[in-house]
């Protein structure tokens, strides 16, 4: 199933690779202009170049999420290049892999600061836009272990656990205070996705599949396009009715 997105401006955040890629092909695909925001500014111009290739429309600015003036700036060029920002999608984020014991101050603060303070600010900035468009949706990426710690050894990532419980309760926070601009507020929750986020080897391990058949209702692991379309969906007029919810896309891994 599609979605029709004609005339829309979309911006992604961390759209240069993984998910946020394949959100951006989707929402080209199905009619979107979208803006390819992201640090890496490589793979948000390999990004840009498949969406073009496909004859679809879009631009590449490069943000880091920590920082409102490449913020700024990038919400300057996508409106004069696309249009006002009608649909948003916080998707950039990080993950060391630090346990308690070994976990640094710095890297406490730049997990939090790009998958928590980012997500606040792009929103803040970019709210704007979409307000004043009349108003739109706005879609973050937390995880299944906003809800749940996983780890099949007894190790977890502290710091990474608080800052995706922090983005559900944000979205609640903010589907409150910018109903009244007539933006819908949601997240998606992914499971276990074969991206570059960490690594596929581990996540494909014999170990791992053992460990996640125990959780998994469908018992393989997901793809990128698997949470893209949950995306569109909750950007798309069909979900008009829903705001302030996590939506769990994790192959029933949060059942049991």
């Amino acid at each position: 199933m599609s979605f029709d997105h004609t005339g829309q401006v979309a911006v992604i955040t961390g759209a240069g690779s993984g998910i946020g890629r394949a959100t951006a092909l989707r929402l080209a695909a199905e009619g979107a202009a979208v803006a390819v925001w992201d640090i890496d500014t490589a793979g948000a111009a390999a990004t840009v170049a498949a969406i073009e290739a496909a004859d679809g429309s879009a631009i590449a600015c490069p943000v880091d999420v920590r920082d409102r003036s490449t913020i700024r700036a990038a919400l300057d060029t996508t409106t004069t290049a696309l249009g006002p920002v009608t649909l948003l999608v916080n998707h950039a984020g990080l993950v060391t892999m630090s346990g308690l014991d070994e976990l640094t101050e710095d890297e406490w603060d730049l997990v939090l600061d790009v998958n928590l303070k980012g997500v606040w600010l792009v929103t803040q900035e970019v709210s704007r836009s979409i307000g004043s468009a009349g108003g739109g949706a706005i879609v973050n990426l937390s995880t299944v272990e906003a809800d749940v710690v996983v780890s099949s050894t007894g190790a977890a990532q502290v710091h990474y656990n608080a800052s995706k419980g922090g983005v559900k309760m944000l979205t609640k926070a903010l589907a409150v205070e910018l109903a009244a601009r007539s933006i819908r507020v949601n997240c998606v929750a992914p499971g276990p996705i074969a991206t570059d986020f960490v690594s596929l080897e581990g996540v494909t391990s014999d170990e791992a599949m053992t460990f996640m058949r125990q959780r998994l209702l469908v018992p393989r692991i997901g793809q990128p396009d698997d949470i893209a379309a949950a995306i569109s969906f909750l950007l798309s007029t069909e979900a008009s009715w829903i705001s302030g919810v996590q939506l769990p896309v994790d192959g029933g891994w949060l059942t049991r």
